[in-house]
């Protein structure tokens, strides 16, 4: 599973583009709040990256910047909001939100919670260590090694597809982005997120389909924007 939980690529393309592009949206209008030019607003430049890869159109992506800094007249509402807990069999999980409403979508996820347990703030986070993600890939051959070296990421490791994935400190995850492109690399996905530091291993095929279930209904809610578990492979 590594740091961030996704979908099988059958149950990835079988998902709605809207909702990818609803996912972005928020993250770009959160974002836009520090500012809406790219170029001075590290976050926002790392949300218009990632939408411009999912293809999202650029009326839908100058819409969102400028709905989030506030030149729209429109008012941006939403809330960053965390949840922890287990997933069946003990599996540690970390769900990012954004939530125009938290009392709503707290009782949600409590309710997904049902077939694993919720816990308290920092129940499984001291399990995790927080960090900057990036997924990158190399059309050259590039080495990864020399690369993260070189661009100044804490470690690296293989990623779906072929692809890298760099770790850095969550304040060098910008820096490390504009040298990744120096080193052969072409940064595909960047955020800050969890990685497990003890994940779990030697579950059975029926555990993990529990365990998958759980996943896929979490991650399905609309004010998720990431999920996280600590799991290996």
């Amino acid at each position: 599973m590594g740091a961030q939980w996704k979908a099988k690529p059958r149950e990835a393309a079988a998902n709605a583009r809207g909702k990818i592009f609803g996912r972005l949206v928020k993250e770009i209008m959160i974002a836009a709040r520090n500012g809406a030019d790219p170029d001075m607003n590290p976050k926002l430049r790392l949300a218009v990256h990632q939408a411009k890869k999912a293809s999202m159109p650029k009326d839908t992506l100058d819409r969102a910047i400028k709905k989030g800094a506030g030149l729209s007249g429109e008012t941006v509402n939403f809330e960053r909001t965390t949840y922890e807990g287990f997933a069946p069999h003990q599996v540690p999980v970390i769900v990012e939100c954004l939530t125009d409403n938290i009392n709503r979508t707290v009782a949600e996820i409590r309710v997904l919670f049902r077939k694993g347990q919720m816990g308290a703030s920092g129940s499984v986070t001291w399990d995790f260590d927080h960090v900057g993600l990036i997924e990158a890939s190399s059309d050259s051959g590039a080495d990864p090694e020399l690369a993260a070296i070189e661009a100044g990421a804490q470690d690296f490791e293989p990623a779906d597809e072929g692809n890298t994935l760099f770790i850095t400190e969550l304040t060098d995850l910008d820096a490390v982005c504009r040298a990744l492109p120096d080193q052969g690399f072409t940064v595909n996905s960047a955020n800050l997120g969890y990685r497990p530091k003890n994940p779990v291993t030697g579950l059975s095929d029926a555990e993990m389909e529990e365990v998958e279930a759980f996943l896929e209904a979490i991650d399905g809610h609309d004010d998720v924007q990431n999920v996280y578990v600590g799991l290996a492979g």
